[in-house]
């Protein structure tokens, strides 16, 4: 049903009842006769109380309908009532969505960051492994070519070089070995040193600085120190792993403290590298009876008279006790002999 406004409803209700109050008047009697009973009067009062008895209807029906009318508004008026509850409770489950997010993502993040070091962990050791087995692998065929080495010279070699490999372990400072030999072990002391720095740079896939110092025997010091310096700075730049210094004993005196820079304990310039020098002494022939100790001793006096008995006369870049001292405690970690081998070729190595 539809509802009107209280003017709508009062016209409704008027109507009728002006209607009938016009009928009642239109039925009023003619004036009586001059003798006979006044009925006017009691008409009259029957029609006031007619009217008055409707107006009280009326009036009752008026309000029982602004009662009627008033109810949506109430209904209205609970309408926020209800939003905000379910506002509330909408509120509620976004809270507990995002509390339940959180309890799953951060579980998985922390099990993803915890497995990260752990896949970078095996990464790198897949590394070291590859280049533990390459570097073996070479060392292996080298130790069936030169067959009459030492024994000592491959355990140790392979052990100090592999150290070295392994790239778990923090590099304090470079790998320095020196090898030496007699006259007639020289082709055998070149080969060797080359080839087992080729090795070590094999299994990295690097290449190898190659430095003789018997093309540099001639030069002056400060010219030595200064193309020494570039060919190690600039190669190591470039990514080669390992250099090899043959013939160290021939290189101007003066020139040798350019490896300070190169072999030093603390401040190397560069430590994740190795470098291989040979020292070929004057006398013919190494005693395979001579222990370790003893054939370090013999290329330390050796050096310090090649480098401190020669004519050039003392300045700045020459030799002298002290500097060789700390030169040699730099360069002698470890010193291992190299014995002559039969079948190698006259020209190259294998």
């Amino acid at each position: 049903c539809l509802l009107t406004d209280s003017s709508s409803i009062s016209f409704l209700q008027e109507t009728p009842i002006k209607e009938k109050a016009k009928a009642y008047d239109s039925i009023e009697p003619e004036e009586p006769a001059r003798h006979e009973p006044n009925f006017y009067t009691p008409l009259k009062e029957r029609k006031a109380d007619f009217l008055e008895k409707n107006q009280e209807h009326h009036s009752t029906t008026l309000q029982s309908r602004r009662k009627f009318r008033d109810q949506p508004s109430i209904g209205k008026k609970s309408q926020p009532l209800a939003k905000n509850d379910c506002e509330s409770q909408s509120g509620f489950h976004k809270s507990w969505t995002l509390l339940l997010a959180v309890l799953i993502i951060v579980p998985l993040l922390y099990v993803l960051w915890s497995g990260i070091p752990s896949l970078l962990d095996a990464t790198s050791l897949s590394r070291d492994t590859q280049v533990l087995q390459a570097f073996r692998a070479q060392m292996k065929k080298l130790k069936n070519t030169y067959q009459s080495q030492d024994p000592n010279l491959w355990k140790r070699t392979h052990r100090f070089l592999e150290k070295h490999l392994n790239a778990s372990h923090l590099h304090l400072e470079p790998a320095i070995l020196l090898f030496t030999a007699g006259q007639e072990a020289e082709k055998a002391l070149r080969c060797l040193s080359y080839e087992i720095a080729d090795a070590f740079a094999f299994s990295q896939n690097a290449t190898t600085i190659k430095i003789n110092g018997a093309d540099k025997a001639i030069l002056d010091s400060d010219i030595v120190k200064l193309e020494v310096d570039n060919e190690l700075s600039s190669g190591f730049r470039e990514g080669k792993k390992v250099a090899v210094v043959h013939r160290f004993e021939l290189l101007p005196a003066g020139s040798t403290l350019i490896f300070y820079k190169y072999c030093d304990h603390e401040n190397a310039a560069f430590k994740d590298v190795a470098l291989l020098l040979t020292v070929l002494l004057d006398e013919q022939s190494l005693r395979k009876s001579l222990t370790l100790q003893e054939v370090e001793e013999k290329v330390r006096d050796f050096l310090w008279e090649k480098f401190t008995s020669s004519d050039v006369p003392s300045s700045y870049n020459s030799m002298d006790t002290d500097k060789l001292s700390g030169l040699w405690s730099r360069i002698s970690h470890l010193v291992l002999p190299v014995w002559p081998e039969k079948g190698l070729p006259v020209e190259g190595c294998r």
